[in-house]
């Protein structure tokens, strides 16, 4: 899916057996760009940076889980590129990703540090676009959310999915915690938002404050 919207450019690309959602973010005005959640596929993903004739300067991550990172070491090494985020309480999984890969059977994929770690109330820049960063724990400690007030758009990793929301059943996940990151963090950022989770189709917050049998606002 290849969409428009103000200043921002957005493709989402499922990568890996997990069908994850990498989103290629391109500032419209500069034509610079950024992958967040490579989950791996890497000859996919470069080939739609090289399709789109944009130049991919970071690599921004809302958590450590394999299928979301397990192309973060190689691309970085690959095209030199900075790896900006999640929050640094997901290091533990980042630092465990060959345990992950073996338990799960996922391709082996090598750990790595974060060039920046983030915290709530981090700004990100993609060009001249801005992300506001949002520190969502629930699925995992350390989780992110980006969001850019300008374009109506949050890219909710595996928080929030249409119709559901993250599991909190691995280590260090917390079912409560994660229900008050989205009710207490997501909504009030208003229901015309639309978002991108980590799997699935997109949706907006105000069809999940109606429908989402987890979240919805009675």
């Amino acid at each position: 899916m290849h969409c428009s919207i103000d200043i921002m450019l957005y493709t989402t690309i499922p990568v890996t057996p997990y069908q994850q959602n990498c989103t290629l973010l391109v500032c419209e005005q500069t034509q610079k760009a950024a992958l967040v959640d490579p989950g791996g596929d890497l000859d996919l993903l470069l080939a739609e940076v090289k399709q789109q004739q944009v130049a991919l300067e970071s690599i921004l991550l809302t958590h450590g889980h394999m299928d979301h990172v397990g192309g973060v070491a190689e691309l970085s090494k690959l095209l030199n590129l900075p790896i900006i985020g999640p929050q640094r309480e997901d290091d533990f999984w980042i630092q465990a990703l060959a345990e992950q890969c073996k338990m799960f059977g996922f391709p082996k994929c090598e750990p790595f540090k974060p060039t920046r770690w983030l915290n709530d109330g981090d700004k990100v820049l993609v060009g001249d676009s801005e992300l506001q960063v949002i520190h969502c724990p629930g699925h995992t400690p350390g989780h992110v959310v980006f969001y850019s007030a300008s374009d109506s758009l949050a890219l909710v990793g595996d928080v929030l999915f249409k119709g559901s929301i993250g599991r909190t059943d691995f280590p260090r996940g917390d079912y409560q915690t994660l229900i008050d990151s989205i009710r207490l963090k997501l909504w009030p950022l208003g229901g015309e938002i639309a978002f991108i989770p980590g799997h699935g189709p997109m949706s907006t917050f105000a069809e999940e404050m109606r429908n989402n049998p987890f979240v919805a606002v009675r």
